[in-house]
């Protein structure tokens, strides 16, 4: 019975999972459209230049406590009440500092406008960390349904507001808006939603029981907003704005590509795999069987996205994002297996065993960093692809780690994944000989993106894909 409920669990949270994040991302997908035609390359960079200030206070006002919250068995009001107001207070206080800290942005970018900006857009990691313990109760529940309904209501809501104020001439302010709106409107609803609300009786001891937890968490998170944001950082301190906005164009299309899957996982990998810890063999299933989905859906999306990037950059965004189209095509084999890296830290994080995420996530970071910086006189393509090499032989140590912990070999991990990895690869290597001989651009993107999906589905089930079986039962399901 326990089994049969944990799998309607899974079910209906990837469901849902998925539909979220796919609406989402057709939804960013028509407001990114329209905000890149109107909008140039150097607005996009000026904001893209404060996303590692947002992204480290972010992380040091949860400080781990609501992932502790996540994995912890028993969790009473006392513990979501000292998190809220640990979240609350020490978001207040990053705020003030980085609030008179933004002129001293602004001359290490040395661009003045970026003092007010800071300002504005500072106020959104406040909020947003107000809300974290709001989403951690949907989280814990598996309220993948409520999260959704919200998620795509402030996307939507959000979405028209940057375009409005797009064409009202607004330029990045319209990316500020618009992200500044979908962050708080969020927050606000999952704070009004979840089954849980903050009382003013404080009291920051139980604070104490996950502080060990939690530090290694904070930590890890540090090196991570480092590792992900060090790109726009040194784009924007040594060459300038528009190569930060062509950079973060392309990270943005590999990222949205990507989200409806990081979704599906995120919102049920860590309580599922906590959930079926106890039994060490039903644990390794389950792990495997999210390997062989992610793949299914990860490789064609991604690497189908690079393969018809040049057509869909011109297409849908102009010509004059056509820079942006190498690091689009290179980032995507990182977005590729990124489901992997993801499923890999979810199930360390299962276990409790945080120091291991602390310590893969510190090498992770180091190498990536470091490959970066030494690549750097090279060139932003060549910082791109050491930096997407170093990802992939960090995968590496990730596997290490998890194997430790539930005796996953690395030829498990190969079979679950390689096998979609071959037919993907056969798929558009035939795809790519039988469309050279299509000139219009239009007529050889919608080509490419057919016959690709004919190809790929169909050699899939001639192979025997369970996955695809399984993905048209849950679509059939009525129950979700």
């Amino acid at each position: 019975m326990e089994k049969d409920t944990l799998k309607q669990k899974t079910v209906k949270g990837l469901f849902w999972g998925g539909v979220s994040n796919g609406v989402q991302q057709l939804l960013g997908v028509l407001f990114g459209i329209y905000l890149a035609r109107i909008l140039n390359a150097e607005d996009y960079g000026l904001v893209g230049m404060l996303a590692i200030f947002s992204g480290i206070a972010g992380t040091i006002i949860n400080s781990g406590f609501t992932v502790a919250l996540t994995n912890k068995q028993d969790v009473a009001h006392e513990d979501y009440n000292a998190v809220f107001w640990f979240t609350f207070f020490v978001g207040l206080v990053c705020y003030i500092i980085l609030f008179f800290c933004a002129p001293f942005i602004s001359d290490f970018y040395k661009r003045p406008e970026l003092t007010n900006l800071s300002r504005v857009v500072f106020l959104s990691f406040f909020f947003n960390g107000c809300a974290g313990v709001s989403y951690t109760v949907l989280f814990r529940q598996l309220m993948v349904k409520k999260q959704a309904q919200i998620d795509i209501t402030v996307m939507a809501l959000s979405g028209i507001v940057g375009v409005t104020l797009a064409m009202k001439g607004y330029a990045y302010w319209a990316l500020v808006f618009q992200s500044m709106i979908f962050i708080c409107g969020g927050a606000l609803l999952r704070f009004i939603f979840a089954p849980w609300k903050p009382s003013f009786d404080i009291n920051f001891q139980p604070l104490k029981g996950m502080f060990s937890f939690s530090l290694k968490l904070f930590i890890t998170n540090i090196f991570q907003q480092l590792n992900i944001y060090i790109f726009p950082v040194l784009l924007g301190r040594f060459y300038n704005a528009t190569d930060v906005g062509f950079f973060t164009q392309g990270q943005k299309w590999v990222v949205m590509g990507s989200q409806s899957l990081w979704g599906m996982f995120y919102a049920v990998a860590q309580p599922v795999l906590v959930e079926a810890s106890n039994n060490k063999e039903r644990q390794i299933n389950v792990f495997r069987k999210m390997c062989r989905f992610g793949a299914f859906v990860s490789f064609p999306v991604m690497f189908g996205l690079a393969f018809v990037s040049h057509e869909f950059v011109c297409i849908v965004l102009g010509e004059k994002w056509l820079p942006s189209v190498p690091v689009l095509q290179i980032l995507s084999v990182w977005g590729a297996f990124l489901f992997l890296q993801i499923l890999y830290n979810q199930l360390l994080i299962a276990h409790g065993r945080s120091e291991l995420y602390l310590s893969g996530t510190i090498f992770q970071g180091l190498l990536q960093i470091v490959s970066v910086l030494i690549a750097f006189k090279w060139g932003i393509m060549v910082m791109v692809s050491v930096y997407v090499f170093s990802f992939l032989l960090s995968l590496l140590y990730w596997h290490h780690c998890v194997n430790q912990e539930i005796e996953l070999s690395l030829k498990m991990v190969f079979l679950d994944v390689g096998t979609y990895l071959f037919i993907i690869i056969v798929t558009l290597i035939i795809v790519y000989f039988l469309s050279l001989e299509i000139v219009n651009i239009y007529l050889l993107i919608g080509f490419k993106i057919f016959f690709s999906a004919i190809i790929y589905l169909s050699l899939s089930y001639l192979l025997g894909s369970k996955i695809l079986k399984d993905t048209i039962l849950l679509i059939k399901n009525k129950s979700l």
